[in-house]
């Protein structure tokens, strides 16, 4: 769940930035076709847009999913959730996370949060439903790994990188289609008209580049979810890690998770494989059970 979260909040910031980038554009504040200057002034905007994506995580994901935070446990499952959750954070080495609740017939579960000792912990009361106490013990242990491997600042600094050259090349692309289109209009130089054409194709080109960098994130957090997985059941066990991946693989045929959150997820979506967060159910199990040499 934690990868879409990231994804989404990180384009929304970034189309936000791309309008004000354009705007200093347009005032020549930066100044079109300094390529040096403009590739410092896209990775600041780049790496700025992802971090404030990632400090807003926790937050998005209070708000969208209507979570509780479990401050004061109000049941006997309450409390359980919240002790393994510190039993897993004390092994792995972290702080103890925040552990909410929300309500949700799709049985997942997602980690997010800024670094290893501020993050979050989350479930769904229909994963607390389909599960038993070791599976679900399992599918805590699992994203404690998240946090424990850093996950969430690695993805954040991978879309930072992304986002770097997403703003650069799609300036970089306009420039030249906007100064051929100058040329075409009777002009000798290779200069462009800087102006409504230029930002139009800037726009569509950050947009187009933008997927392509959703992509290779999500590439990168598939690979990811094999290691949490091994976490996972380091922290438990092989035999209950996989016991809670085959009853998400029963389970979870009508989920309903946000599609934006189910990248950091437990279990990914049957989204296009190219946008998948997750590997397959079969594979993550084939992988646990068969672990590949280092």
């Amino acid at each position: 769940m934690r990868i879409l979260l990231l994804i989404i909040t990180n384009l929304a910031v970034s189309l936000l930035l791309a309008i004000v980038f354009f705007g200093l554009e347009i005032s020549g504040v930066l100044p079109s076709g300094q390529w040096g200057y403009l590739f410092v002034s896209a990775m600041v905007f780049g790496f700025g847009g992802s971090f404030v994506s990632l400090l807003l995580s926790k937050v998005m994901a209070k708000w969208s999913l209507g979570l509780r935070v479990i401050d004061q446990p109000q049941s006997q499952e309450e409390h359980w959730l919240l002790e393994t959750v510190r039993a897993h954070a004390a092994r792995a080495g972290i702080g103890m996370p925040e552990v909410g609740i929300y309500d949700s017939p799709d049985p997942n579960a997602f980690a997010t949060g800024w670094s290893r000792d501020n993050s979050l912990v989350a479930v769904s009361t229909g994963l607390m439903r389909a599960m038993g106490p070791e599976q679900v013990s399992a599918v805590l242990g699992h994203e404690v790994a998240h946090v424990s491997n850093g996950d969430m600042v690695t993805l954040t600094l991978l879309q930072g990188v992304l986002n770097t050259f997403v703003i650069f090349f799609s300036r970089v692309i306009a420039f030249a289609i906007d100064s051929a289109l100058s040329r075409r209009g009777g002009d000798d130089g290779p200069r462009h008209t800087g102006g409504l054409a230029y930002g139009l194709i800037s726009f569509v080109m950050q947009i187009v580049l933008g997927i392509g960098a959703s992509m290779v994130v999500a590439w990168f957090s598939r690979w990811r979810e094999f290691r949490a997985d091994a976490g996972g059941a380091q922290l438990t066990s092989p035999h209950a890690m996989a016991g809670a991946l085959h009853a998400l693989r029963q389970a979870s045929e009508e989920a309903d998770l946000p599609r934006g959150y189910a990248a950091f997820g437990i279990h990914g979506g049957d989204i296009m494989k190219l946008f998948a967060s997750h590997p397959p159910l079969e594979e993550r199990i084939a992988r646990l059970m068969n672990p590949q040499p280092r």
